[in-house]
């Protein structure tokens, strides 16, 4: 049997709670390998475990990709020649290899317990939690017909070879597995029901993978993995062993495993706070590879155009949120204003701005485009733009250190001067606010200007004040001011 000419990578995840950083880390990585090469990816899934797959997570990882842009050529949803591309929906594939493997004799029926194995070992004088001691590979026939009289159900395991087994991996260099290390394994219990190590290498044989990246934790499995896949390649299925990268782990605090029950881990938590896709996944990309050592910031093209596996590190990647943060900041930046104001709308509707005026918002974006680091922080800098006057109160914490008994002064001479402004623009309230609170008050410019932000616009960080004052208008800026003295005479 040829090899594929194409490059082919898979995406195979379980439908298992919601979608986590590291494993959108691995499918972008396949992602970019295939669409560097011209290749391949193929988007499957493992949804064997009825106990814990759920559509609703299959729904969340459909959700993921689409809304990352992750795009793959075939598999769920999209169909092709290799289908179903649902485990679930193999089963007559996996009985096929099964037998093809038995009548191979690459498979055997063993029938031990657990007790009886540990039990062997101790009367050999060795550790009791070696695992399985290879004592059924050469059972007879007479044998086997004893045990099933017994009322005894098989597992099949496969044969390991004698050798050692080698490979090379694109992020590790050569590994070598010592023969005897790794005891037979089970691929599938008596009733034919297949388990994991038997479902995960057909598919990929069947559906001519040739590289597969993945997680450093499943390290220690490729050696059973090769092992099958040379013993499916004997009875026809496949090509043999094909290419591995393992990938380093996505840590933590503390250095630990970035597991799914972490919240930093889920990936609609980023969206939520308002990561941009293109933002996430170059963070994401940097876990690990780097497009050059004095460049953190790219597209998705430029990695697709620079990546190479062989350049991943072996070593531990932290999730670092400042950092995560800083790049999408940088992305933000680079939005053209029309789009970036367009992306803050949903935001916006978080903060109850269902309708905003578009030609405000058009205007106002541009002032915290520089300024938010993701887009709930633009949302919340400009909400105050669109609320009714009835709906308008500055935060509490802002308040409280703002608009105190000693804010009063200041808001008076504030509407004061600003009351017969002949021009409502940004230079003219500018001009005016430091006349009179800066030159009239003789106010340093954070006492004088931080009453006056935060009667505008509740908060103590928000867009340039002078233009803020101008899009508000004149009627809501001294209203709003207005307010302010009413609530600092309060306090007195």
């Amino acid at each position: 049997m040829s090899t594929p000419a194409q490059v082919r990578v898979r995406f195979s995840p379980s439908p298992t709670g919601t979608p986590h950083v590291g494993l959108i880390r691995t499918a972008l990585f396949n992602w970019a390998h295939a669409r560097h090469h011209g290749g391949a990816l193929v988007f499957r899934i493992e949804d064997t475990d009825a106990s814990r797959d759920s559509d609703e997570s299959y729904r969340s990882l459909l959700d993921a990709l689409e809304w990352l842009g992750l795009d793959w050529d075939e598999g769920v949803e999209k169909g092709g020649p290799h289908g179903p591309y649902r485990q679930s929906e193999r089963g007559e594939v996996y009985a096929d290899a099964l037998r093809r493997l038995i009548d191979g004799g690459e498979v055997y029926e063993s029938f031990p317990s657990a007790e009886e194995i540990e039990a062997r070992h101790r009367a050999a004088g060795r550790d009791p939690k070696l695992g399985y001691d290879n004592a059924d590979r050469d059972l007879t026939d007479e044998q086997r017909a004893a045990f099933r009289a017994e009322g005894r159900a098989p597992v099949y395991r496969l044969r390991m070879p004698d050798h050692d087994i080698t490979f090379t991996d694109l992020v590790r260099g050569e590994i070598t597995f010592k023969a005897g290390q790794v005891p037979d394994f089970v691929l599938a219990r008596g009733d034919g029901t297949p388990l994991y190590p038997l479902t995960n290498p057909v598919d990929d044989a069947l559906m001519e993978i040739t590289h597969v990246l993945r997680g450093e934790d499943l390290l220690a499995s490729t050696p059973r993995q090769i092992a099958l896949l040379e013993a499916l390649a004997r009875v026809g299925i496949g090509h043999g062993p094909f290419t591995y990268a393992h990938l380093p782990l996505v840590t933590g605090e503390g250095s630990r495993k970035l597991s799914k029950r972490d919240p930093q881990s889920n990936l609609f938590h980023y969206r939520d706070r308002g990561f941009v896709p293109e933002g996430l996944l170059n963070y994401l990309a940097l876990l690990g590879w780097s497009i050059a050592e004095d460049r953190d910031v790219f597209s998705l093209d430029e990695m697709v155009a620079a990546f190479d596996v062989s350049r991943v590190s072996s070593n531990a990647a932290r999730f670092d949120l400042k950092k995560a943060e800083a790049i999408n900041a940088a992305h933000l930046r680079l939005l053209a204003p029309d789009d970036f104001a367009e992306r803050v709308v949903p935001y916006l509707a978080a903060e109850g701005i269902t309708d905003p005026d578009r030609s405000v918002l058009a205007a106002a974006a541009p002032l915290v485009q520089e300024r938010s680091q993701v887009l709930s922080d633009a949302a919340r800098m400009l909400a105050f733009l669109f609320r009714d006057e009835e709906a308008f109160t500055p935060d509490d914490d802002a308040a409280a250190k703002n608009l105190g008994s000693d804010a009063a002064p200041v808001l008076e001479a504030a509407v004061a001067g600003l009351a017969d402004l002949p021009e409502w623009s940004a230079p003219a309230i500018e001009e005016s606010l430091k006349t009179s609170l800066v030159d009239g008050l003789e106010l340093k410019p954070r006492k004088a200007f931080a009453p006056v932000r935060v009667a505008i616009s509740g908060r103590t960080v928000s867009p340039p004040l002078y233009e803020s004052m101008e899009l508000l208008g004149r009627e809501r800026s001294l209203a709003r001011l207005g307010a302010g003295v009413r609530r600092s005479r309060s306090m007195g």
